[in-house]
């Protein structure tokens, strides 16, 4: 067998992207309202200046800039009432030298108008007279007509993952529907005679399929879909027959367990018939993760990943996103910047994926690191994000700074 030919999670990534540099998804037209968490299938340009007329930040007085210079609670500017705009209303009214109207926040300001003056620094004196006390420079607490966004702007850019930021925006310009690519469909196999659904009694010796629900969990994340799951006995041919459902009914297909070296481990040798000996992915120097292989079947992923649920739900972000980056499909990801509580060993020669737990502090984050022996799911449960340790590294020293990958 040629399993374990190991390679840099750079040379994996390498492969993966060039293996599968065409993006198969269709595309569909959403309401707005579904649109959330599925990526932009086009540029979106902005059909309209967004305010569309100079707006008030604050309630004040629309005025002159330069009818307020030198006022001040000793000697104020006194500017003549010119009426009042109503919110949600045009304003009809051109402001003359020397006059005030009356404006709510988020009101349109009347032609002339360069700027507002907070009604806290304003008094009126009587109908006709508004004092000022305070200055006020062109452009203060205004918006003015295109500010937001201009007319031709790009919006958003094909490939990205709308999030609510992305949707509130979209709506601010009138958006209504949206061209975005078609869910990926995704095919998850656990595989293990010791593996049992959830819900079942659990006897000695069995194991709960974590994988499947936080790998799912993952892929709904994404906008993604689970169009096939499935629990397979290891059996050679009740496997070769899960796995080929699943690549009928998935753009990509997902095993977890039965990657390692082991009599009774028929996924590398179903992936080299079904792959057509295209097993382009044969280990890779990370940790957690070594045993994870990948191929290609008519056209489509098969990733065979780790059995410990910590390893499979790493290693599937980092691989997964990786191709989906390929298609043109960019996740957004948050990385905070902490300092280490510990001195933290590598190992030397693989990449690391190092557990940490965050905590706030004074002067932003301190990364508390989590240990603990191979396959305990409550590691994964108390962990904020992973920081990486690069295949090159030593180790990394206490209080050094490092980028925390939230899960």
């Amino acid at each position: 067998m040629d399993f374990f030919q190991v390679i840099s999670l750079d040379e994996a990534i390498v492969r993966l992207q060039k293996q599968f540099a065409d993006n198969p998804l269709e595309i569909e037209t959403v309401c707005l309202l579904e649109a959330q968490n599925r990526f932009l299938a086009e540029d979106l340009y902005a059909a309209e200046n967004v305010p569309d007329f100079n707006r008030s930040t604050v309630d004040g007085y629309a005025v002159k800039a330069a009818d307020t210079f030198g006022a001040g609670e000793a000697l104020p500017s006194l500017l003549t009432a010119a009426g009042a705009v109503r919110m949600g209303q045009k304003a009809e009214m051109t402001l003359k030298k020397g006059q005030a109207v009356a404006v709510p926040t988020g009101g349109m300001l009347p032609e002339g108008a360069d700027s507002v003056v907070m009604v806290e620094y304003s008094e009126q004196f009587d109908a006709d007279t508004i004092a000022v006390y305070k200055p006020v420079s062109p452009g203060e607490n205004v918006i003015a007509r295109g500010d937001d966004m201009r007319q031709g702007d790009v919006i958003l850019k094909r490939g990205t993952w709308l999030s609510a930021k992305h949707i509130a925006m979209l709506a601010a310009c009138g958006i209504s529907r949206v061209n975005v690519y078609r869910p990926i469909r995704f095919a998850i196999i656990s595989t293990g005679d010791e593996i049992i659904e959830i819900d079942q009694p659990q006897a000695i010796g069995q194991i709960r399929d974590i994988n499947s629900y936080g790998l799912a969990s993952i892929i709904r994340q994404w906008g993604g879909n689970v169009a096939y799951r499935a629990i397979v006995k290891d059996d050679y041919e009740a496997l070769k027959q899960a796995m080929t459902e699943g690549l009928e009914q998935a753009d990509v297909l997902l095993t977890s367990g039965g990657s390692s070296v082991g009599e009774r481990d028929y996924t590398y040798r179903l992936m080299q018939e079904l792959c057509k000996d295209d097993v382009f992915v044969k280990g890779i120097a990370i940790k957690p993760g070594k045993p994870t292989i990948a191929g290609k079947s008519d056209g489509k992923p098969v990733i065979g990943l780790p059995g410990h649920p910590s390893a499979a739900m790493t290693v599937f972000r980092v691989l997964m996103s990786a191709v989906m980056k390929q298609w043109g499909l960019y996740l957004e990801e948050t990385l905070v910047p902490a300092r280490l509580s510990v001195n933290l060993p590598s190992s030397p020669g693989r990449t690391t994926f190092q557990m940490v737990q965050l905590e706030a502090n004074e002067n932003g984050f301190t990364v508390v690191p989590i240990f603990g022996k191979s396959g305990m799911i409550h590691l994964l449960g108390r962990s904020d994000g992973y920081i990486v340790l690069e295949a090159h590294q030593e180790g990394l020293e206490q209080n050094q700074q490092v980028l925390v990958h939230l899960l």
